[in-house]
């Protein structure tokens, strides 16, 4: 058997490339959309791709199953469980429960795993000349290491109401049909540490069945279903604003990007026309150089691994944008954006240098660090707002703060007084960036403290917990 971990960090999502050497035939399953990977795979390996499979309809990559089934002729093999709904709208090979098909010597066998969503499955596998017992499973966002999938996303961020609870029950029941299996399979998941699809995701890329059942939260609700429900639905990540979209294109017959598109780089000209347009400006430049010195408007996105993340956010997929980025940067950038399915890239510019040859001048930020931080929110006339997630906040933050999460800023503006002095902050300083840029956007102007929560609790200054200043609806 061949087998390979494919791992997105921008993402921190998962595929497999699984093949029978002695047949010449292999399966990739939950392939992201830059497909080359698993050409090359496929070509050094001398291996033809003749199977593509999913493991749910995804809600937080643009899944490159049909591209790669279009680049290869492989068969397309998803889920046909879930009910009503939930049916992939394109031509493929329909699964059920208990099903099994060959990959070469290698046996697939179907279960299925409802509750992040009806129609999850995942994939036990048994290298048939080895053994007859099975020996992987693959578990897409039902089973991570240390963690599992939430069920909370179809409600959250595909507007599903009232689907959560049903889907924690139905979790409940796939966790235990789990804990029935062989200890020493090993678990392969979808996602690692850093994605919104669990809220404890380990950062090791495997595991075992019996590892999982002895570290993992939710088989010790083995016996309290109540309790489980509640925990896993407790205290989770906002879910990106993208994934929504994501939940549509992924089920739905799409056109097809057969290719990385290269980027145009714009003229002095061109920009200017763009920015007569209000055409967003995404800066990927860091928040250090952005402070500096910016195009008025702009967005502080970095180009690192939560690039794609946070542009699903401040992005429409029926808007055409901008980058801001050096020339050998832009492949990597497109890359990350098209794996959320955000192709609609006018080109970049590889500097802010554009701006000042068209006779104009950038803008700078006021960033402010630990003493002057410490000293503002001693005044009446400043308000603290803190920019991380809702649970972050609810474990602890600065007396006084106000929560308005990064991603829905831009939402509550009516909650900033802008009567007084604003100032702003997150963890370590990223995500506050994004925050101020996105508010001087909306003309308002903040101070952002850059070494965030981190620092000051690093630095043994006074927090407190609760809720009593939420505001992330």
């Amino acid at each position: 058997m061949f087998f390979q971990h494919v791992y997105d960090k921008s993402l921190a999502q998962a595929s497999y490339f699984i093949g029978c050497q002695k047949a010449g035939v292999a399966m990739v399953i939950d392939p992201k959309r830059d497909v080359d990977t698993y050409l090359e795979i496929a070509k050094q390996n001398k291996m033809e791709i003749t199977h593509v499979a999913e493991t749910h309809i995804h809600a937080d990559f643009l899944s490159g199953a049909r591209e790669l089934a279009a680049f290869t002729g492989a068969k397309l093999y998803l889920s046909d469980e879930g009910g009503p709904g939930w049916e992939y709208e394109f031509d493929h090979v329909g699964l059920k429960d208990g099903d099994t098909f060959m990959v070469g010597n290698l046996k697939i066998e179907v279960l299925h795993t409802p509750g992040h969503t009806p129609e999850s499955i995942s994939f036990l596998l048994t290298d048939t000349p080895a053994s007859p017992e099975p020996v992987m499973i693959f578990t897409g966002d039902f089973v991570f290491v240390g963690d599992i999938g939430r069920p909370d996303l179809l409600e959250e961020a595909a507007g599903f109401v009232g689907t959560k609870e049903a889907g924690a029950h139905e979790m409940y029941k796939s966790i235990n049909r789990f804990n029935a299996l062989a200890d020493y399979i090993q678990v392969w998941p979808g996602h690692g540490a850093g994605s919104a699809c669990g809220k404890a995701l380990g950062a090791v890329p495997s595991s075992t069945v019996g590892y999982e059942k002895v570290r993992n939260w939710a088989f010790q609700y083995a016996t309290n279903e109540n309790g489980f429900v509640k925990y896993l639905l407790e205290d989770q990540p906002e879910p990106p604003k993208y994934f929504a979209m994501m939940k549509k294109l992924n089920k739905v017959d799409r056109p097809l990007l057969t290719e990385v598109p290269r980027l145009k780089q714009l003229t002095k000209e061109e920009f200017a026309a763009a920015q007569q347009k209000g055409i967003k400006v995404i800066d990927t430049r860091s928040k250090v150089d952005f402070t500096k010195g910016y195009i008025p408007g702009s967005i502080n996105i970095q180009n690192n691994n939560s690039l794609a993340t946070w542009a699903g956010w401040f992005l429409n997929y029926d808007e055409s944008f901008i980058i801001v980025a050096p020339e050998e940067q832009t492949e990597d950038i497109t890359r990350k954006l098209m794996r959320i399915g955000l192709d609609n890239i006018l080109g970049f510019v590889p500097g802010v240098e554009v701006w000042t040859e068209l006779g104009h001048t950038l803008e700078q930020r006021e960033d402010v660090g630990l003493e002057e931080f410490k000293s503002l929110v001693q005044r009446d006339n400043v308000q603290v707002v803190d920019v991380r997630g809702a649970a972050e906040y609810k474990a602890g933050h600065v007396e006084g703060a106000i929560n308005l999460f990064v991603g829905k800023i831009d939402q509550h503006l009516d909650k900033l007084d802008t009567g007084k002095d604003i100032v702003i902050h997150c963890q370590a300083g990223d995500r506050s960036s994004i925050a101020s840029s996105v508010l001087a956007r909306h003309g308002i102007r903040v101070k952002n403290y850059t070494g965030g929560y981190a620092e000051w609790v690093g630095t043994g200054n006074p927090v407190v917990t609760g809720t009593e200043q939420l505001a992330t609806a």
